[in-house]
């Protein structure tokens, strides 16, 4: 553990920003499952909307890499418009 007054308190940063980038990373998961998950393709696109957003704004906080975000999103967008 850290001694100097400093360095306790980024330590305590760091865990609360560990807990909102955890939670906000789950969030993520959960509305990428849900286009993978979509019964027809309308339900989808409004899902597909949902997570593009979500992505974008995961990379922005680099909470997630860029790249990682445009893979994702051209995964599911290529899922998407396949035939249902």
């Amino acid at each position: 553990m850290a001694t100097h007054k400093s360095a306790e308190k980024r330590h305590r940063q760091s865990l609360k920003k560990k807990a909102i980038n955890k939670q906000r990373r789950s969030e993520l998961k959960t509305t990428v499952k849900s286009v993978r998950t979509a019964k027809d393709k309308e339900t989808a696109e409004k899902e597909l909307k949902k997570a593009i957003a979500s992505l974008d704004r995961m990379a922005s906080k680099k909470i997630i890499h860029k790249n990682k975000a445009a893979n994702q999103k051209s995964k599911l967008t290529r899922l998407v418009n396949k035939p249902f």
